[in-house]
């Protein structure tokens, strides 16, 4: 399959042949969900923690005598129907959230996300942003042009995750340019994941011609 390539005025200035294993494939919601799911679990910090009614201190002594009293029978203070005891059934940091990810299954959902983007009209591929220098302003300027092709006139907003840009390599100029821009972000190809990918509306590629897909 054929995707069309922008110049950074938003012009049409190539096409490139896109591999079909990787931008072609169907859409596959059970395997998207899973993988997703698992991620985000496996980002899950697990801090929330409360105490037992065996964890909880004092309440050693019975506090009243079983019989004779009229009053409820109680074995300790401490209990999770006393204020200050136990708590029943609550969160514990001993817990493990991590489930297992295959790695084809990572892969294939992946590139399930990248072909859903180019049916939704969501991938742009540029050949270049002209960021020689680090400038936001210029950055920002880009975007501003990039705005301008037909479909991606929300990509220059200002609020929400609008746009990730990924190139072959590691441009230390152009991430620094990018990093005051709150509604997008950078990543490096080899680096995408499938999280990362569903969590911003539109896809940028800068340079596709120099990166190995497959």
């Amino acid at each position: 399959m054929k995707l069309d390539i922008y110049n950074r005025e938003g012009k049409i200035s190539g096409a490139m042949e896109a591999p079909e294993a990787v931008f072609g494939l169907p859409w596959n919601a059970d395997l998207v969900h899973q993988v997703i799911v698992s991620m985000q679990a496996n980002q899950r910090q697990n801090t929330a923690d409360t105490k037992g009614r065996g964890e909880v201190a004092g309440g050693g002594k019975k506090p009243w005598k079983q019989k004779g009293t009229g009053r409820a029978r109680h074995g300790s203070i401490r209990s999770p129907l006393w204020k200050g005891g136990g708590v029943t059934h609550g969160p514990s940091s001993e817990r493990v959230y991590d489930k297992k990810i295959n790695k084809k299954m990572k892969v294939k959902a992946l590139y399930t996300i990248l072909s859903q983007k180019v049916r939704d009209g969501e991938l742009l591929l540029i050949d270049d942003l002209g960021v020689k220098s680090i400038k936001t302003k210029t950055a920002q300027t880009a975007i501003n042009r990039l705005a301008k092709i037909k479909g991606f006139e929300k990509l220059n907003y200002k609020t929400g995750r609008r746009a990730l840009f990924s190139g072959p390599i590691h441009d230390e100029k152009l991430v620094k340019s990018l990093r005051n821009i709150p509604s997008v972000a950078i990543e490096e190809w080899r680096n995408l994941n499938p999280l990362l990918v569903s969590t911003y509306k539109y896809l940028v590629i800068v340079e596709p011609e120099k990166i190995n897909y497959v």
